[in-house]
Parts: C-alpha cells; sequence; structure tokens
C-alpha cells in the first residue's frame, strides 16, 4: 500500500478524531496518535512484507472508504435480523461499526459479568480497560492493526469474573448496511481465573447478495456493496480459564475483510477457536495465540473461495512455557477463480519444554484456474518436543467418485456428496445447535448440493 494513500486517510483523521469514543482519556489518546503516526509512515501492508506476501491489499487504493458517524439501525429490518440472532444468547449488534441498543439482546446478565459497547465500556469502565486495551494487539505488528488503533469506533467488552460459568453464548453482530463505508471495531474480552464463556463473531452485510439466492424474495439480490471492515479482538484467558470463540464472516462479495484475533493465555488455560470464512472479496484472518505453562489451544478453520475471491488465513502459535498443547485443523475448498493462502506458524520457545505441537492445512481445488498457496512452518528452540505438520492440496478422488457411481449415484451428486462431506467435518465441530444450523446453511448455498439432502444432517 502506497504511502500516498496513507495520508489520504490520514489528512481525513482530523475530521472524525473528535467523535472517537475515549478522547477525553489520556492514556487512549496517546495510543490513538502512536498508531496514527506508524500508520502515516507504513500504511496498509504490502506484498513485500514477507507475512503478506500472497496477498495484496491494493484494491482498497481505489476508494477512500468513510466511517459512519451516525447509527443507521433503521436500516435494518428486525424480522431479517432475526435471522442472523443465535438463540438463547446475549447479543450486541453494532451497525456499520456503532452499537444499537434498540437491537440489541443484553438483559439479564449474570451478577458481576459485562457485556458492553467498547465506546460504554470507555466511559465506564475505562481503568479496567487501560493495562489490556493495545497490549495483546501492538500496533507495530502492521498496518491494519495500526489503522484499527486509530480509527476504531466502537467494538465489544466482555469480563467473566473468576469462577463463573456462563450457560449462554455471547453473539456480536457486525452489520453493514452501506457502500464505501468502513466499519472499524475494537473488542476485548476478560475471562478471569476458572471462568469460561462462549463467544459468537457474526460479520453479515445488508446486501442480500447470499441470502436472496436461497429465497428470492429480497429486492436487493445481486446488489453487492463494497466496503471495508477492520476488526481486532484482543482476547485474555486467565489462569485454568476456558474460552471458546466463533467466527463466521459472510459478507458482501464485494467486500474487503480483516479481521485479527490476538490471545494470550495463563497458566493452563484453555482456548478454542473456531473460524468460517465464507465471504468478502478479499479477506484477512490473523488469529496470533500466544500460550503459557501448561495451556492448550485448538484452532479450527473452514474457508470456501467462489468465484474470484481472495480468502488469507494466517495464524501463529508461541509456545512459550513448557507443558503446553496445541492443535491445528485448517480446510479449504476454492472453486472458480478462487484463490486461498493458509500460513501457519508455530514458535517454541526455548522454555518450552515439552510441547506438543500439531498443525495440519488440507485443500480441496474444484476447478483448474483455483489456486491455494499454503506455507507451514516450525521454529523450534527447545530440544523436547513433539512438534508435527501435515498439508494437502488436491481434487476429488476418482476412486471416490467412482465407487458412489457404482452404488447408482450419478456423477454430479457423487461430487457434491464429496465435496460437502470434506467441508462438514469442520461444521460438525461446532457444538452451538442455532450457529451449527447457520453456518450448515452458509455452506450449502455456497457449493451445488444435488444429492445432499438437508434433513439427514
Amino acid at each position: 500500500m502506497t504511502t500516498s494513500t496513507a495520508s489520504r486517510y490520514a489528512a481525513e483523521y482530523p475530521l472524525i478524531a473528535a467523535a472517537l469514543p475515549g478522547q477525553t482519556l489520556p492514556w487512549l489518546r496517546h495510543l490513538r496518535s502512536a498508531a496514527l503516526e506508524q500508520f502515516s509512515l507504513q500504511g496498509f501492508p504490502s506484498p513485500r512484507e514477507e507475512e503478506w506476501r500472497y496477498t495484496n491489499v491494493s484494491g482498497i487504493e481505489k476508494k477512500l472508504f468513510s466511517p459512519s458517524l451516525a447509527l443507521t439501525a433503521d436500516d435494518v429490518d428486525a424480522e431479517w435480523l432475526n435471522e442472523h440472532k443465535i438463540a438463547d444468547a446475549w447479543v450486541l449488534v453494532l451497525v456499520n461499526g456503532r452499537f444499537s441498543s434498540e437491537l440489541s439482546v443484553l438483559a439479564d446478565l449474570p451478577v458481576g459479568v459485562s457485556v458492553m459497547s467498547m465506546a460504554d465500556a470507555l466511559n465506564t469502565q475505562a481503568e479496567k480497560l487501560e493495562p489490556y486495551l493495545g497490549s495483546a494487539a501492538s500496533h507495530l505488528e502492521h498496518g491494519f492493526i495500526a489503522f484499527n488503533a486509530a480509527w476504531f469506533t466502537d467494538g465489544l467488552f466482555v469480563h467473566v469474573p473468576s469462577k463463573l460459568v456462563l450457560e449462554r453464548p455471547i453473539q456480536v453482530l457486525h452489520i453493514v448496511t452501506g457502500a464505501d463505508v468502513m466499519t472499524v471495531t475494537r473488542s476485548v474480552i476478560i475471562v478471569e481465573e476458572s471462568a469460561e464463556a462462549k463467544v459468537i463473531e457474526t460479520y453479515i452485510s445488508r446486501d442480500g447478495v447470499y441470502a436472496a439466492s436461497q429465497s428470492g424474495t429480497d429486492s436487493t439480490a445481486g446488489v453487492a456493496n463494497a466496503y471495508l471492515t477492520a476488526a481486532v479482538t484482543e482476547i485474555f484467558v486467565e489462569l485454568n480459564a476456558d474460552l471458546t470463540l466463533y467466527k463466521m464472516q459472510s459478507e458482501s462479495e464485494k467486500a474487503y475483510h480483516f479481521g485479527g484475533s490476538y490471545i494470550i493465555q495463563n497458566r493452563d488455560a484453555r482456548f478454542t477457536h473456531h473460524n468460517f470464512a465464507f465471504g468478502g472479496l478479499l479477506s484477512r484472518n490473523d488469529i496470533h495465540v500466544d500460550l503459557g505453562y501448561a495451556s492448550e489451544c485448538e484452532l479450527n478453520g473452514l474457508y470456501l473461495g467462489t468465484k474470484r475471491q481472495h480468502i488469507d488465513n494466517h495464524t501463529r502459535i508461541k509456545h512459550l512455557k513448557a507443558h503446553a498443547i496445541s492443535r491445528e485443523l485448517y480446510k479449504g475448498v476454492l472453486d472458480g477463480r478462487a484463490r486461498g493462502v493458509f500460513q501457519g506458524r508455530v514458535i517454541v520457545a526455548e522454555d518450552a519444554q515439552k510441547t506438543d505441537s500439531q498443525m495440519n492445512n488440507r485443500n480441496l481445488l474444484l476447478s483448474d484456474d483455483a489456486e491455494v498457496d499454503t506455507k507451514p512452518q516450525l521454529e523450534i528452540y527447545a530440544d523436547d518436543v513433539k512438534c508435527a505438520h501435515g498439508v494437502t492440496v488436491g481434487q476429488l478422488d476418482e476412486k471416490s467418485i467412482f465407487y458412489l457411481q457404482s452404488r447408482c449415484v450419478d456423477q454430479e451428486t457423487a461430487r457434491n456428496m464429496l465435496t460437502f462431506a470434506f467441508a462438514n467435518e469442520m461444521v460438525d465441530k461446532i457444538k452451538i445447535k442455532s450457529l451449527h444450523d447457520k453456518v450448515l446453511e452458509q455452506v450449502l448455498i455456497r457449493f451445488p448440493q444435488e444429492g445432499v439432502n438437508k434433513e439427514w444432517l
């Protein structure tokens, strides 16, 4: 990304700075100022940077996206919104990057639990946020994090006190209703000692491209909005705590999406991440985890690309202390001229003896023009570890297709069944029934599934 583009954004910054949350807090003003300076120097990442060599975000240069400074909740139809809410969950709704209290469902939270917008948290719990905001995601790492730190308009704040187990999940529902807008959100999730929680991040748009392909009733069918999403989530899982994070991104087919989750785990902490990347013209997902002593993390991912989509998944797991365990499985299905990227990096520090780490990436290419770049990396500085990684890239197994044909299944149906079975392994890992059904629906509408009976699933 050229510095001229960065300077264009920087020139617009004074016009919106006063409307950003937390401007009365000196420590936050300092963070925003440092991030703005860093972004002005380096701009958005470019393929010249090693960890961005497969992803070119220069398409953002064609437009100067603007933040939405006014809440546009009236643009959101309540019936449509209910289709995307998770049943029996607390739901925080962000419309064009800003919290909507009338669309959210936050009643009956247990005593001591905080679930609120970032803007409200900066007004009422700034002293609690100060040690955390910006400590897991450094604005020096790359341009998108710096951009997010300077421009974020709102987000989610979750604090679960020690020894409390949340029986219901928390959903943050990101909705974009317009074109040429940018939604920049920063979220902080803190799960204290021996507490447990489940959080769901959902990213959707109101242009109705995929929804309309099912029902045929949405008048906006075929009208895809171009916009920019830049979302950063900082997560802190304390001693013996347990957090499961789900992310489903099914945004407009012309959208640009950057989503980063940055996790710090304390001793004996457990973290599980399920990442489903379906939408966007270009999307990039960062999942970076720092593991403490005897902690555990599991990263699961499914990315489905069609047409000319570009989907980049970048994971980094740092084993900082001994006896930690990490498991990672990412699967991709690519059709048309879609391109997938998987960069998985496991770093084992010198003090991280007895590390146990496994990483796998499996890819299925459905057309001759689809492409995947996969780059697994192991950096091991300890001498008593067990680490392994594996990668596969291929097409459907002709022997399996022939076997199904020999059982009176036509070739097209056989191919559909095998494709679905490959992807459905990741969907079946979802333990929340209503979320499982919504993710399954997104899988089914993106690939032809003639011969796959939904009632069987």
